[in-house]
């Protein structure tokens, strides 16, 4: 916290306030299936780690990965949009601060499949898994990898 911040903080106290919205979490707009287990257990993750998210429950998540620009060979089960990037599949939130700080040109990051052991996947042993950057042009690199070594 800078010093900015604890004495902001302190003021707010003194006029019996404890917040105010510029310090509030990240808002990020989370698409999911109705009926999806993992989608929760991604959303409660990112809340647990400094998100707000916003949930827009959906039956027709082909189209709306079609509207955001997801490429088939990236998909996964939701879809969210945060600062302007798609985040598609169980993807963690070290790397969307990472892809929100470092603001490269790009469509998003995707977290292709369901990779056990990935944010919202712990149910099984842990697996290794890639994330990748989506291109503007839909094209797909790696941007970090994750899990257990082989």
């Amino acid at each position: 916290m800078t010093r900015w911040e604890r004495l902001l903080g302190g003021l707010l106290l003194g006029w019996g306030l404890t917040a105010l919205p510029a310090f509030a979490a990240t808002m990020i707009e989370v698409y999911r299936d109705p009926s999806c287990g993992c989608c929760k257990a991604w959303i409660a993750y990112l809340q647990a780690n400094g998100f707000a998210p916003v949930v827009h429950q959906e039956t027709a998540m082909a189209a709306v990965k079609a509207r955001l620009g997801v490429p088939d060979p990236a998909a996964s089960c939701h879809t969210a949009v945060v600062g302007g990037y798609v985040i598609e599949g169980h993807v963690p939130v070290e790397d969307i601060r990472r892809l929100l700080a470092d603001h490269p040109r790009a469509r998003g990051l995707a977290a292709p499949g369901m990779p056990m052991g990935s944010p919202g996947m712990e149910m099984g042993p842990p697996q290794r898994y890639d994330v990748v950057l989506i291109e503007p042009d839909g094209s797909t690199r790696h941007f970090a990898t994750h899990g257990p070594a082989s």
